[in-house]
């Protein structure tokens, strides 16, 4: 529920009519009930749509909007404090705006505003995508716990993806509030450099990118929603056969941050033999905690430089690794997932890999070279695979809760050959189940042909040769059904 604070605005211009009311609101959507601003009532029936323009906030704290004898205009009574910036970026701009909002004992209650193209009446603007983008990550924001200065509120210095200057220059307007506090002081310097003539192109350019990344990924707090558990656990059993002291740990995880909601002080390593399943866990993990993810590979790492990214006094410096999956995750709070961890001390001659991580996997904030801004990275939950921990360095085995995760028995990569590999096959291929049978005794033959391997790659190789073979005869010898005896599998495997 919204609190209320009925925090008075105050304005030193003698002119000016301020008549709203501040309001502070967590809530991450909009409805009459939870409007972004109300309206004082104007007698008669307002419509349910209203079309006109915010006035300047100097001016007075209206909106002006068609009505049926003219031009009316009703004061602002309350406004969710996420707004104020950007209602008084509306105003000072001039920008059409449609309204949508209910008549209600308090007022007119505005939980939509759109951006209308200049005399279209109804007709929404190109850029309404823009208005859209800054409305959405002001929703996914905390409301400000005080009204910023004069001074920080409103900063002098396209599309929904913040790449212009102008873009960014109104974003940070409008929205800045929903950045943390040292982010917001690295955009004002780095926005002076982007516009300023005292520098050169390449560095106008390098302070440019480097906004637009920064500015397009959502700067979340590390508050985590509660998590159902026994959705949590329905998404692993759809996951994953078997496992059961796999999914305790990560329903124990689940319910620790029911209680504290933030994330576990510590990520997890997932160690277990090739192909058993430890990518599809990592998987599991962000989609119960509905999060975005992102997989880092450790094999292809040799250069620390990579991680980190390179300086912005190099003509073609980048950002790394890391910041760039900041930047497809478009959120700071993301599930991280690091696979073959114990491949992280093969670094050649220019430092070691593994130390970068350190940094990344301390939740004390990540500095990359080509950004030169910590990063926050207490919504990063690391989720590491590995087949051998040995070569695990002591300091990033320390950063982990290690899950051991045993290879599967014979009979239950019997099951899941039954129940889960073969039928998906069938079912990718276009077939009907009972076009391709398997008898025990050929499933027996199926798994003593890859008993020295580990995890259940072969068998989902092995579930493709089958039912390939079963389409071919269905399709050549005209049979309508193959059932699969054990001297045809080893025939088929030898």
């Amino acid at each position: 529920m919204p609190v209320f604070d009925f925090t008075q605005v105050k304005n030193e211009n003698k002119e000016a009519a301020v008549t709203w009311f501040v309001f502070r609101s967590n809530e991450s959507g909009t409805s009459p009930n939870q409007p972004m601003l109300v309206l004082k009532k104007l007698p008669g029936r307002m419509r349910h749509h209203i079309v006109g323009v915010f006035t300047p906030v100097n001016k007075r704290t209206a909106f002006e909007f068609d009505a049926e004898d003219g031009v009316a205009g009703c004061d602002i009574l309350r406004i969710d404090a996420r707004f104020t910036s950007l209602i008084a970026w509306l105003g000072e701009n001039h920008i059409h705006v449609r309204l949508t909002g209910e008549e209600t004992g308090e007022g007119y209650a505005v939980y939509k505003i759109r951006e209308l193209a200049l005399g279209g009446k109804g007709k929404l603007s190109a850029e309404d995508g823009f208005l859209q983008f800054m409305i959405g990550r002001l929703l996914q924001s905390s409301a400000p716990s005080a009204e910023l200065p004069d001074e920080e509120a409103v900063e002098e210095g396209d599309v929904m993806r913040l790449t212009s200057l102008q873009s960014i220059t109104d974003f940070l307007m409008c929205a800045g509030r929903t950045l943390p506090d040292n982010i917001r002081l690295w955009a004002r310097r780095n926005l002076a450099v982007a516009r300023s003539q005292e520098v050169s192109p390449e560095e106008r350019r390098h302070a440019q990118r480097a906004l637009s990344i920064m500015m397009n990924i959502q700067w979340k707090d590390n508050y985590f929603e509660a998590i159902d558990p026994l959705e949590a656990r329905r998404i692993l059993d759809e996951e994953l056969y078997g496992m059961e002291k796999v999914k305790q740990r990560i329903i124990e995880t689940i319910i620790q941050i029911n209680r504290t909601h933030t994330l576990p002080a510590y990520g997890m390593l997932l160690v277990g033999p090739a192909g058993t399943g430890k990518s599809q866990v990592a998987y599991a993990v962000a989609r119960i905690l509905k999060l975005p993810w992102t997989t880092l590979d450790m094999s292809s790492i040799n250069d620390p430089e990579q991680l980190t990214g390179s300086s912005r006094v190099y003509a073609n410096a980048k950002p790394g690794i890391i910041m760039e999956a900041f930047s497809m995750a478009e959120s700071s709070n993301l599930v991280f997932i690091i696979n073959e961890l114990d491949k992280a001390n093969a670094g050649k001659g220019n430092g070691n890999p593994a130390d970068v991580l350190l940094t990344l996997l301390d939740n004390l904030g990540f500095t990359d070279n080509y950004i030169e801004c910590m990063v926050p990275t207490s919504g990063v939950y690391p989720v590491a695979t590995a087949n051998d921990k040995e070569l695990i360095s002591a300091p990033l085995m320390s950063r982990f809760a290690v899950i051991d995760i045993p290879d599967y028995t014979d009979e239950e990569k019997k099951v899941i050959f039954r129940k889960f590999s073969l039928p998906k096959v069938l079912k990718r291929m276009g077939m009907r189940e009972e076009e391709c049978a398997v008898e025990e005794e050929a499933l027996d033959a199926i798994i003593a042909s890859f008993r020295n391997s580990t995890g259940i790659r072969d068998l989902e190789q092995a579930a493709e040769h089958i039912a390939a073979n079963a389409l071919y005869r269905i399709e050549v010898d005209h049979v309508k059904t193959v059932t699969f005896s054990e001297n045809m599998v080893r025939t088929l495997f030898e």
